[in-house]
């Protein structure tokens, strides 16, 4: 029984090696891939992103000028973005919200009359 006093006043008397999460969000490294964002203003549907993904996650239509993403399927390997000819793909250094069903996200590029969603 005595074997674990240091261990509790040590603990007792130390700052929580937690944080406070919702208080204080979490700051993450330079290189962490949290999650594949596009611009797709600049891309040209190409689709060299979907062949070069393992998972298969991406899904670009170029005749109707959609790229999805279907986010439970997605590895963040980061070899889209690394092959990504016009750097229209980026690892953003934040996770995606959970959920509790598989959605896919997808773009349409707006067309030269109507303003780009924000």
């Amino acid at each position: 029984m005595m074997n674990f006093t240091k261990t509790v006043l040590h603990n007792l008397c130390s700052k929580p090696v937690t944080r406070p999460y919702p208080q204080e969000p979490r700051e993450y490294p330079q290189r962490t891939r949290g999650h594949i964002a596009v611009n797709i203003d600049t891309c040209i549907f190409c689709g060299l992103c979907s062949k070069k993904c393992p998972t298969g996650a991406i899904t670009v239509n170029r005749a109707e000028k959609t790229w999805s993403i279907e986010r439970f399927g997605c590895i963040q390997c980061g070899s889209c973005v690394e092959n990504c000819h016009n750097k229209s793909l980026s690892m953003m250094q934040s996770y995606t919200q959970p959920d509790a069903v598989k959605n896919v996200d997808t773009y349409t590029q707006p067309t030269k009359d109507e303003p780009a969603d924000q």
